[in-house]
């Protein structure tokens, strides 16, 4: 576990360790917007599920249920290597038939009703239980120094590397498609073999490499769908554009999302020292209900940026979204020159064309606390706090950690 960006808490050294040893050793619950009122057509019901990806247990669920996946809401993803809990929906269900449900990974907890289906977003937040193991009898003393800071100042809210793919190439994807370099996105897909890649997934990708379409399209294994979609499509003409046409647009869409995250990871490691500090310019971000505004004085607005109230915000980039003005907006406009990336472009994607929005460059631990303790595994220390959704814990462990 090693983090790319720089870390908030760089004058205090980490403690080592290292955290998902087991799949109970990171623990997450999901926090509900609302509760379930009771009454309605839509069966809400809660799941357990260890060592899967949200969209596997909705998969699982829907084949049981006998519909599609899509009918199914979910308010948000949780990770794959946890012990996490969470609430779905189902429009006329049988709740006798899903509370009936289980296998070795996953099992419903609880059935209510509600008026509507959950959609993403539809939370209020996450609340985590992580061990970290392999660290020396002596560590609980500076990590607690550490999540001082992070307590006080908050945690750097970068997108974690989960964000950019297990080959960790999404973003580079998601550029590809904005720039419509599109031989570059091709190349990307199918090939240009890294380490992180499965041994059945290497070999399609060497194949691909040296030009052997037909091997390439036998080695891609049946669930890469996308791979195997826009290899056919490419083999038949060898058209970049015929191959992007026949991803699924949810897919390309997660691309270019990856690559505005990126940018804002650009802009708030510019920023790192300054993420609890509103400047002149800044487009800063109301905690309690997320709305933007403008700073014109600092000195006005900083006590409320010390009591959390306010946090100043980095861009991700789209054709609507402004950025800030003053020395933030010199950081955002660098961070974007860097890229040669007209915002415009972003306006000619067509059905994947993105509006963008501001992200706060920090968000809250709630609840934080830090513990020693042991168990058959051996000695850990067990950090617990919650933080808002959308936020990636790992960035904090991280700062504790600082291994790598």
């Amino acid at each position: 576990m090693s983090s790319p960006w720089p870390f908030l808490t760089n004058d205090l050294p980490g403690v080592g360790g290292t955290i998902k040893r087991r799949v109970e050793d990171f623990r997450v619950d999901e926090i509900p917007l609302y509760d379930a009122c009771g009454e309605g057509t839509h069966v809400y019901f809660r799941i357990e599920k260890r060592g899967i990806p949200t969209p596997v247990a909705v998969e699982r669920l829907a084949h049981h249920m006998n519909v599609r996946a899509g009918d199914i809401g979910v308010a948000g993803l949780k990770d794959a290597q946890a012990l996490t809990t969470q609430t779905l929906s189902l429009e006329h269900a049988d709740p006798e038939k899903l509370i009936a449900y289980h296998d070795h990974q996953m099992r419903v907890l609880e059935v209510s009703r509600h008026g509507n289906k959950l959609r993403p977003g539809h939370l209020a937040g996450n609340r985590f239980a992580i061990k970290i193991r392999d660290v020396s009898a002596d560590a609980l003393d500076p990590a607690r120094a550490i999540l001082d800071v992070l307590t006080r100042r908050g945690v750097p809210n970068y997108f974690g590397p989960q964000r950019f793919g297990l080959r960790g190439d999404t973003a580079d994807l998601g550029e590809a498609i904005v720039r419509d370099d599109l031989d570059e996105f091709i190349h990307i897909f199918l090939g240009r073999p890294n380490d992180a890649d499965p041994p059945d997934c290497r070999a399609a990708r060497d194949a691909f490499e040296v030009g052997a379409m037909d091997r390439a399209l036998k080695r891609w294994p049946r669930h890469y769908a996308d791979q195997r979609k826009a290899l056919a499509a490419y083999k038949k003409k060898h058209n970049p554009r015929h191959a992007l046409n026949a991803i699924d647009k949810r897919m390309k869409r997660l691309f270019v999302s990856a690559f505005q995250s990126a940018i804002f990871n650009d802009v708030l490691a510019r920023r790192i020292d300054t993420l609890d500090v509103v400047l002149a310019g800044d487009l800063a971000q109301k905690t309690d209900t997320g709305g933007i505004f403008p700073v014109e004085d600092p000195a006005v607005e900083q006590p409320r940026a010390a009591a959390f109230e306010i946090s100043p915000t980095g861009p991700l980039p789209g054709y609507r979204e402004r950025l800030a003005g003053g020395e933030p907006g010199k950081i955002e406009q660098d961070v974007i020159a860097a890229r040669c990336l007209d915002l415009e472009s972003l306006n000619k994607l067509g059905p994947l064309k993105v509006k963008g929005a501001r992200r706060a460059l920090r968000f809250p631990l709630h609840e934080p606390n830090l513990s020693a303790g042991a168990d058959e595994q051996g000695p850990y220390l067990e950090l617990t706090f919650t933080a808002p959704s959308g936020c990636y814990a790992t960035i904090a462990v991280e700062e504790i950690c600082k291994t790598g």
